[in-house]
């Protein structure tokens, strides 16, 4: 992937904020009209969009469209349902010291937003948050990851087909490119990536006092409880397991099971898996690859310690790890010291709940978090622990309503999106007072004549 030069980056961002002075992105119809011209440029690119996933990350159609190109699709059509009102300024109610003025909320774009994504998501990590730039009338710089070249091009060639580079533009390349356009002084940055590169993006933001929506991750915990129905457990948990084999920052990370079922749950995850991908993983086309050898590598190393239940095959030219579940895991090994981030789960047991909660709490907090048991419990264990975001009884499914924020929480990231929070992660909540001016009440002059009825109504 060629780097784009620095010039061409400065040039745009120039042009991006001559366009944004003139309003126009503002304008209600504008949003919307754009909006559907990004609607149909994804459908016009279902096929070349659904290929690249394939080419750079082996994820299959049906894996594609579910986790990448209907939920952008999904995003669109509830900001289209739902912008104008979004928009509208909202009354605020005003109290009886400021009468007879009157409170307005008003929504206006922060400006030019820089979105940076990652490699796991390529697509919907990149777009989904286009969506809310152009919902809320802002010009936007994209950089998408180098380490899926084939997305990164289709991307652009949709984006410049569609969109005015002063409106919508695209940066490629490498860190060298990131260090460029993190040098530069946007009105927002939106970015999605690990706790570390995130401290960067902060670092990098706090020159300009930039704000920032920090999308990370972490290690999303996974808890089974001896009252969970474990047929049901295993499945879901297999199943968030190995979507894009384990590329994605909601999967369960690692799992706590209680002792008395941890055999039984075991068992059926690994009788879940070749129900889903057949004996050998390796020929199921519903089973994706690990985007490049450096990562092959790291994941290797974090399976050198415990013991192998299920899986463990790797197969370095085809990018290749089996679904991996590993046993008799302590605390220090390095497989608890990182996000996985790929096809391996790691097992410890726990007898007392309180033993996970003290683990979990114990640690940085998660992006998600997973408890397969019964309600009445999770809602006890919900309020003595913390996470972005999570399921009772079934992984990743919170990420699909487009009427809740998806976001992390202290290491595992800031600001939220989706939906209504997409909108309002790129404008501005603009509190004004409008005064009369047909009338002066001397309350709130010196000398303060009246300061005893001021007092009261204060």
């Amino acid at each position: 992937m060629e780097n784009t030069p620095r010039a061409t980056i400065e040039s745009l961002l120039q042009s991006q904020r001559t366009f944004f002075a003139t309003h126009e992105t503002k304008i209600m119809d504008f949003r919307i009209h754009n909006l559907k011209k990004f609607r149909s440029a994804i459908l016009r690119y279902e096929s070349k969009i659904a290929a690249a996933l394939w080419t750079d990350l082996h994820k299959s159609y049906e894996e594609a469209y579910m986790t990448e190109i209907s939920l952008v699709l999904g995003e669109i059509n509830n900001h289209l349902k739902h912008i104008k009102r979004w928009a509208k300024p909202k009354k605020a109610k005003t109290p009886l010291v400021l009468l007879p003025s009157h409170c307005r909320l008003l929504h206006e774009p922060l400006g030019v937003a820089l979105i940076m994504a990652p490699w796991n998501y390529p697509f919907q990590l990149l777009m989904n948050p286009l969506v809310g730039a152009i919902s809320s009338g802002c010009c936007a710089m994209l950089k998408p990851s180098p380490y899926t070249p084939t997305v990164a091009r289709v991307m652009q060639e949709m984006l410049s087909e569609t969109f005015d580079a002063n409106y919508i533009a695209v940066a490629q390349g490498n860190r060298e490119v990131n260090q460029v356009l993190l040098e530069q002084r946007f009105d927002v940055i939106f970015f999605t990536g690990s706790p570390s590169l995130g401290k960067t993006v902060m670092k990098a933001a706090s020159q300009y006092l930039t704000p920032v929506v920090l999308e990370l991750g972490g290690k999303s915990p996974c808890i089974v409880d001896r009252d969970a129905n474990i047929a049901v457990a295993a499945k879901r948990i297999a199943w968030g397991k190995c979507i894009n084999a384990g590329q994605t920052c909601i999967a369960p990370d690692y799992l706590f099971v209680h002792k008395e079922v941890k055999e039984q749950l075991l068992e059926k995850m690994e009788a879940a898996i070749r129900e889903m991908h057949g004996d050998d993983p390796r020929h199921s086309k519903f089973y994706p690859r690990i985007v490049n050898e450096q990562a092959m590598e790291r994941l290797q190393l974090l399976m050198k310690h415990g013991k192998i239940r299920f899986g463990g095959e790797v197969e370095m030219s085809e990018k290749y790890i089996a679904p991996t579940l590993i046993d008799e895991i302590q605390p220090d090994f390095p497989v608890m010291q990182e996000e996985i981030f790929g096809p391996v789960l790691p097992v410890m047991t726990f007898e007392d709940i309180s033993e996970v909660l003290s683990y979990v709490n114990g640690h940085e907090k998660p992006l998600a978090f997973y408890y397969f048991g019964k309600n009445r419990a999770a809602k006890e264990i919900l309020g003595k622990t913390t996470s972005g975001g999570g399921c009772i009884n079934d992984t990743l499914l919170h990420i699909v309503n487009h009427r809740m924020p998806f976001g992390g929480v202290g290491n595992s990231g800031m600001g939220k999106y989706h939906g209504k929070y997409s909108f309002m992660a790129f404008s501005n909540a603009r509190a004004m007072v409008f005064t009369p001016s047909w009338i002066e009440l001397p309350l709130k002059y010196p000398p303060y004549k009246y300061f005893k009825w001021i007092k009261k109504i204060l």
